[in-house]
């Protein structure tokens, strides 16, 4: 499928790469594809950025039928823009299509698509230390109509945003909060695909932690409450006793491709990630008998982020005196080093442009 490609004629002011925050800057084009019956996935085009013109009974805003990726381009020191696994995106971008009823995309077709929107908007990827350009594919139901029931027409577009660190902390650990009050997915729900309705899910209890002062939440599995799941926008890892352990995927957990890294990266070191259930009262217990030496999240925005308090009911876990763990910052270090092309790549992860 050819790409039809119209640059926009006012090209933007490009921000101080120094001064970024996430997700609040665009570049000047997107990539779009619209999907119909008759014709499956056609029309693709790169055009200028702008609004979507959708009636108001389009279905997407009434019953939240969309599905969206997550990934980033990188600047290395000699010019380079390197991709970070972006295959993994789109196989895990089909696995939440098929899960939302929503029509697959050719992989190759969208990774190409996606290079091409990179071409033309190269000038956006920022160079300034731990900047990158985020990317997020999108699809949205796009019928006009009032009734429950899959969308016929979808609109397949992706963004980019060049951004720096996800949190104001940077690499300092984070606090987090676990909640016993809500729950995020169960098994047999959507938790395990990056579908929008997810995350409006989590906005309560976000808003609440940070009214106590807390950078995330750690969500409890919705059936026991016990169990640890995830953070709001990271998996999870706990050092116990030298053993680096992570809620096992039980099909409300987002198989995160940051979190496959470190657990492939951890086995290649020769110290293997133990995936199993972890409850809550277990990492108290660690913790009390001094044995929760580190914990950290992994995810595309963030990388790695060290965590150096978790709140649980009345009590407070410190861990690691508030300075960031060893295998935090050995997995940031290797990860971000193979993004910006300043470290091997053993495993071919990187995607040049």
């Amino acid at each position: 499928m050819d790409i039809s490609i119209t640059r926009s004629a006012f090209l933007k002011a490009l921000p101080d790469g120094n001064g970024l925050s996430f997700g609040t800057v665009f570049t000047d084009h997107m990539f779009n594809m619209d999907y119909s019956p008759e014709k499956g996935w056609h029309n693709s085009r790169i055009e200028p950025y702008g609004p979507i013109t959708m009636d108001p009974s389009t279905m997407v805003l009434h019953y939240g039928q969309s599905i969206f990726e997550g990934l980033k381009a990188f600047k290395t020191d000699s010019d380079a823009v390197n991709l970070f696994r972006p295959e993994e995106n789109f196989r895990r971008f089909n696995r939440s299509a098929e899960k939302m009823c929503i029509p697959r995309i050719d992989e190759a077709f969208a990774l190409d698509a996606l290079k091409q929107l990179l071409a033309v908007e190269r000038r956006w990827v920022p160079f300034a230390p731990g900047t990158s350009l985020y990317i997020r594919p999108t699809i949205i139901a796009m019928d006009p109509f009032l009734g429950v029931r899959a969308s016929y027409q979808y609109r397949f577009f992706i963004i980019l945003s060049p951004v720096g660190p996800y949190y104001k902390e940077g690499f300092d650990p984070v606090k987090i909060w676990v909640t016993e009050k809500y729950v995020r997915a169960v098994p047999g729900g959507v938790g395990d695909v990056k579908t929008a309705g997810n995350y409006a899910a989590s906005l309560c209890a976000s808003e609440e932690a940070h009214k106590k002062g807390y950078t995330q939440v750690l969500w409890l599995d919705g059936v026991e409450r016990r169990y640890v799941e995830e953070v709001g926008s990271m998996n999870i890892f706990f050092v116990i006793d030298d053993e680096i352990i992570t809620p096992a995927l039980t099909g409300s957990i987002l198989a995160g491709i940051t979190r496959d890294t470190v657990i492939r990266l951890a086995a290649r070191w020769g110290n293997p990630v133990t995936q199993r259930r972890i409850s809550i009262d277990e990492v108290m217990e660690a913790h009390a008998a001094g044995k929760l030496q580190e914990c950290f999240g992994s995810g595309t925005a963030a990388v790695i982020s060290p965590v150096g308090e978790i709140k649980y009911k009345d009590t407070v876990l410190p861990i690691g005196n508030g300075e960031v763990g060893m295998w935090a910052k050995r997995f940031f270090d290797r990860i971000t080093g193979i993004q910006y092309g300043r470290v091997e790549d053993p495993e071919g992860w990187v995607v040049p442009l």
